[in-house]
């Protein structure tokens, strides 16, 4: 057996997180553009390098609470060490990485997951089962909620009794008012790590009188306010052209879902080094965000186009009426991961909108055969990571010592 000193442990272990976001950034942030290039609203090398961009900031100010949940709360009695945290980055970024290069994307929540509940056991720790079957109702009800929705709101917008001037710019409304209520740590709050715009405009008027919960008038008008602001914009838009309105709005909702999908990402390669960058060396923990931020950049930019098409392309030939039906409850979905710290796979809920917003048209348009082997790569990918997770600890500390 080599001892390693803990300088090349803890060094080790940032270069493997590093790998590991710039997989994210290549596997997990390409769906949210997938439809928009599906439906030929942007190129495949424009949607790349607007992802990383948006990705990178959804990373530095919403991914703390999915960091927090991957670095602390899926095992019990023992804390992730410099090599278990390696030994699961490296696990996880394995399986995507085959995702990759076989064009089947593999859901990084299930490989990280899955990674570190095996390096966790390995350590001695006890499995978090409250924490286990949060998440297990969760991911059961993504395809459900995300799926239906989007069959829903394609089968109104198709309808020739909805005019185009109230459907499109209804949903574009209802979007506006929950992204007015987004946290993010760029805006501050009293109370709060993470502040809203609704909120933060309000207090600038005093806010008013409170209702239900931590909402008070001021953030209820305010929300109601961006609200009706996001519908004249994208009722405007599609009164000029139709085709040109409508576009428009499924650019900006991919750019909303790609900073989600940062949001919601980044945690699953910075929280194993949670405890390292807290409790050993003392940094913030924006600083090891940053570092997931970069690594993310890097990966959308030089690795997603490949993906991209694969996701546009061979799940289902979609318009832009079911690539909006597709977006839209990606973002709320995404968004509700976000809030209640669950390490939510970005492909599920986008490809299970997809296939949604597929079926509304017809089956014609969905590869089912393709759904079929993606839902089996899911399984593999959570049962699979959790086993060489497991064992890859065990041979490291074998090797090079713990």
């Amino acid at each position: 057996m080599v001892a390693l000193s803990s300088t090349v442990l803890v060094g080790t272990a940032i270069v493997t997180c590093l790998f590991m976001s710039w997989v994210l950034g290549a596997n997990s942030n390409s769906p949210p553009f997938a439809p928009a290039i599906g439906a030929n609203a942007i190129s495949t090398m424009q949607a790349a390098f607007v992802i990383g961009l948006l990705a990178a900031a959804g990373a530095l100010m919403q991914g703390g609470s999915i960091s927090e949940t991957v670095g602390a709360e899926l095992i019990d009695g023992v804390a992730i060490t410099p090599l278990a945290a390696t030994a699961g980055l490296l696990t996880a970024a394995t399986f995507m990485a085959i995702g990759i290069y076989t064009r089947y994307p593999i859901p990084a929540a299930f490989a990280t997951t899955g990674a570190m509940v095996g390096v966790g056991l390995s350590l001695g720790g006890d499995p978090a089962v409250a924490t286990y079957r949060r998440l297990g109702i969760f991911w059961a009800l993504v395809p459900i909620m995300s799926g239906g929705l989007a069959y829903a709101t394609a089968t109104v917008l198709r309808r020739d009794d909805v005019p185009e001037t109230v459907g499109v710019p209804l949903l574009a409304g209802i979007v506006g008012a929950i992204v007015a209520n987004v946290r993010l740590g760029v805006i501050p709050d009293p109370t709060a790590e993470q502040g809203t715009l609704a909120g933060f405009v309000a207090r600038r008027f005093g806010g008013g009188p409170a209702l239900a919960g931590e909402f008070d008038l001021g953030t209820v008008l305010v929300t109601i306010g961006v609200g009706v602001l996001a519908f004249y914009w994208v009722r405007e838009r599609v009164r000029d052209s139709v085709e040109d309105g409508i576009r428009s709005f499924l650019l900006v909702l991919g750019g909303i879902v790609a900073f989600s999908s940062g949001g919601s990402q980044v945690g699953l390669a910075t929280g194993p080094l949670e405890n390292l960058f807290r409790t050993e060396l003392g940094l913030p923990g924006i600083v090891l965000l940053a570092l997931g931020a970069t690594g993310i950049l890097a990966g959308a930019w030089m690795a997603a186009p490949r993906l991209l098409q694969a996701t546009s392309r061979e799940y289902a030939q979609l318009g832009v009426r079911r690539s909006i039906a597709a977006l839209v409850p990606g973002f709320i979905v995404a968004q509700l991961a976000i809030a209640l710290g669950i390490p939510i796979s970005l492909n599920n809920i986008v490809l299970s909108g997809v296939i949604g917003g597929g079926l509304a048209g017809g089956s014609a348009g969905v590869s089912r055969r393709k759904i079929g082997v993606t839902i089996t790569f899911w399984l593999l990918t959570l049962g699979g990571s959790t086993a060489v997770g497991y064992g890859l600890y065990r041979l490291l500390t074998a090797v090079i010592g713990g």
